[in-house]
């Protein structure tokens, strides 16, 4: 799989990302509390999501599929981590519509971040 950390989501309501412009497509930012943040630390806190398993890392990005426990769909989450920012990018890799779940695993890993002091509001 490419890394798409860095591109916009196409046409299709399946693809949310920190670094789009369009409404239906955008999450707000992750400002990282601390620059030093490694993205193995974002990486095993993003790994509790359910069906989430690390496919690909390296040193400022992580990859990882997300499958779904009935369908067996599986979803792409990936993170970069720039500066002070944190890049997140999740995309369904099939289908039209993803009835809201990429938005609710990022919104959920946000909200694991904040526990955890790793972001700002």
């Amino acid at each position: 799989m490419p890394d798409k950390s860095k591109m916009m989501c196409a046409d299709k309501p399946n693809c949310i990302s920190t670094l789009e412009t369009r409404a239906d497509f955008n999450a707000a930012p992750f400002t990282l509390n601390n620059p030093d943040t490694k993205i193995e630390t974002i990486a095993q806190i993003a790994e509790q999501l359910k069906g989430a398993k690390i496919a690909v890392m390296s040193e400022n990005y992580v990859r990882i599929e997300s499958t779904s426990t009935v369908f067996r769909f599986v979803d792409d989450l990936e993170l970069r981590i720039e500066g002070s920012n944190l890049i997140v990018r999740s995309e369904s890799r099939t289908g039209h519509s993803d009835f809201g779940v990429n938005k609710k695993r990022v919104e959920k890993l946000r909200t694991m971040l904040l526990e955890q002091n790793i972001i700002s509001q």
